[in-house]
């Protein structure tokens, strides 16, 4: 047992004085406000719960500003897709450790207490199966050990290049499974999962245009609990290609064919009808919102305000990892949503008027449910994910309770991230991770080794 004690701390019932949690075995056994510190406990000014970060594909970090510069036509998401393939197509399971590794230490450096692993790379560079089926799957295991980060771990079943089972591209060889192909992957990753400290496993078919309905029915009937996450509706090609293969838009067309209820994820959703924003609020289903990265490729902008005014749930995640700050992403869809309406204090509300509380409550309850956590915050039998922020920066001098949030999404030009604990145990101290240096000598060493072949 061992007890962190907070000036102000933010509980599931709000701020909260002279907060003082116990943890044991990993989670909160108690959080009691108007507290005396005990002795020996550690103390903090702010304490925050930590957040889940619902979307990585954490070998991207390697390739973050490698695509900024213009080609011959006018780039895009595709063009992206085909710097991203061949940055991929010469990576080794080294390789992908190392780079998962420093993308997870700069989470918690940011936050960001649990992962979300979209996880699509399964075979080695030829496009065969390793000899272990979750060879790469260890490897992102191996990387959340070396970092702390508690993980979800979501295969991702990829079978196809289009709408309507197309052959795959050369360059997506490394992702691609049959149904029974990805049926022992998830058995293998099962077994690497089990028994592991606040381990999650979900299944996650990529999108409607790399998995046939047939597909997408056999990978449901073999998941009968946990997460489930699915690409939709990212971008206006992929609306009209669903069109023009089913009639229907791809978020109509899942609602028409699949069972979406919380368990579900549906990652960008940035193409919405008010009929598909209705549908998604009322099903229960997570909008899985990447504000930073889809701004990053041009997605375009979710309709968050109509979704939240309908109950709905969202949470954000890195995704790509061009940049990873969980204020990035926060700011970012907040002033994605200001710029579209030409109005400020977008996403705040009557009942919650600071734009940051409502901005961070709602990542981090959207987000725990995405990444198949039950209980959120800072509240007894919870995981002890907290972190806190360093109250002497100048972007804080005077705030209390929601002005701290604000200052900090909003007013704060460098990292206020100060000691961050992923299930009791501290793994970022005075803002440093404390094995940076050691994975981040690996992380230079993979990239210099990859940009010279």
């Amino acid at each position: 047992m061992r007890g962190l004690f907070f000036d102000q701390a933010l509980l599931p019932q709000g701020w909260a004085r002279a907060v003082r949690i116990a943890v044991d075995g990993g989670r909160i056994v108690s959080a009691i406000s108007d507290s005396v510190d005990g002795q020996g406990d550690e103390h903090h000014k702010i304490g925050l719960p930590g957040m889940s970060n619902l979307h990585s594909h954490a070998f991207q970090r390697g390739m973050a500003g490698l695509s900024e510069i213009r080609g011959t036509s006018a780039d895009s998401f595709w063009t992206w897709r085909d710097v991203m393939y061949r940055f991929v197509g010469r990576m080794t399971p080294d390789d992908i450790e190392a780079v998962a590794a420093q993308a997870y230490v700069e989470m918690l450096e940011a936050g960001f207490t649990r992962v979300g692993e979209f996880h699509y790379i399964h075979h080695d560079i030829s496009g065969a199966p390793y000899p272990n089926v979750a060879e790469l799957a260890e490897r992102i295991v191996a990387a959340t050990d070396a970092s702390g980060i508690s993980l979800t771990l979501l295969p991702v079943f990829y079978a196809h290049a289009g709408f309507g089972g197309r052959d795959p591209d050369p360059g997506q060889r490394r992702f691609i499974n049959s149904i029974d192909g990805y049926s022992r992957l998830m058995d293998a990753s099962r077994g690497l999962m089990a028994g592991r400290e606040g381990a999650v496993i979900g299944v996650a078919p990529h999108s409607l245009r790399a998995v046939t309905p047939d597909e997408l029915e056999a990978l449901l009937a073999v998941s009968v609990n946990g997460p489930v996450h699915i690409h939709i509706a990212e971008q206006v090609r992929e609306v009209e290609d669903c069109l023009a293969w089913s009639g229907q838009r791809p978020l109509q067309w899942l609602f028409n064919h699949a069972p979406i209820d919380r368990r579900w994820c549906l990652i960008h959703a940035t193409h919405t009808t008010p009929e598909e924003i209705h549908a998604i609020a009322s099903s229960g289903a997570v909008a899985g919102l990447c504000p930073v990265t889809e701004a990053n490729l041009g997605d375009g902008t979710f309709n968050a305000p109509d979704f939240i005014g309908q109950g709905g749930a969202l949470g954000v995640g890195t995704d790509s990892n061009v940049l990873i700050g969980l204020t990035d992403e926060l700011r970012q869809l907040e002033y994605s949503q200001r710029l579209a309406l030409k109005a400020r204090n977008v996403l705040s509300s009557h009942e919650t008027t600071s734009t940051g509380r409502a901005l961070f409550d709602g990542a981090l309850r959207g987000g725990s449910q995405a990444l198949g956590m039950t209980a959120v915050g800072l509240t007894e039998g919870a995981f002890a994910d907290i972190f806190s922020l360093d109250a002497d920066s100048v972007a804080l001098t005077g705030r209390s309770g929601d002005a701290v949030l604000d200052s900090w999404i909003f007013g704060a030009a460098r990292p206020m991230v100060d000691c961050v604990w992923a299930r009791g145990h501290k793994v970022v101290k005075d803002g440093r991770h404390i094995g940076r240096e050691q994975i981040a000598l690996r992380f230079r060493r993979t990239i210099e080794g990859l940009l010279s072949a």
